[in-house]
């Protein structure tokens, strides 16, 4: 059985704080942004996410290398440290969200073009129906 483990980053990206979900299932990353409007509390955070982790929408998986985390106490306190100071977000989870972003263009662009098609189609249909009334004298 993969272990998963779930990383969430919040940061200030202008005007809003934004969060980063980074999702780790055996060697794959998938990634979520949310969009917070003020600065969320800790408690505000974690509500969110057990009341809609289920409807986040996740980036396609992408390989990654996995360090195995040895258990020295003092190590992890100073990484942890280290990551509360960090800005931004891992290349890793921007390649990932820029996927996402990628395929939700091509979806959009698919869906907008059938759209126009339909409608030109009716437009085209409408006009023919107006020839023939015209034409049988109506």
């Amino acid at each position: 059985m993969d272990k998963v483990s779930v990383t969430v980053t919040v940061f200030f990206e202008e005007p809003f704080w934004v969060g980063v979900v980074e999702r780790m299932e055996g060697k794959k990353l998938s990634v979520c942004k949310v969009t917070f409007g003020a600065e969320p509390r800790e408690k505000e955070i974690h509500e969110f996410f057990l009341k809609n982790y289920d409807r986040l929408r996740f980036s396609p998986a992408v390989e990654t290398a996995v360090k195995e985390v040895h258990g020295n106490p003092k190590r992890m306190q100073r990484k942890a440290r280290k990551q509360m100071e960090d800005k931004g977000i891992g290349t890793k989870s921007q390649q990932a969200l820029k996927l996402q972003q990628e395929q939700r263009k091509t979806e959009r662009r698919v869906f907008g073009r059938e759209k126009k098609e339909a409608e030109e189609l009716r437009k085209f249909e409408l006009k023919q129906q107006k020839r023939k009334e015209k034409h049988r004298g109506r």
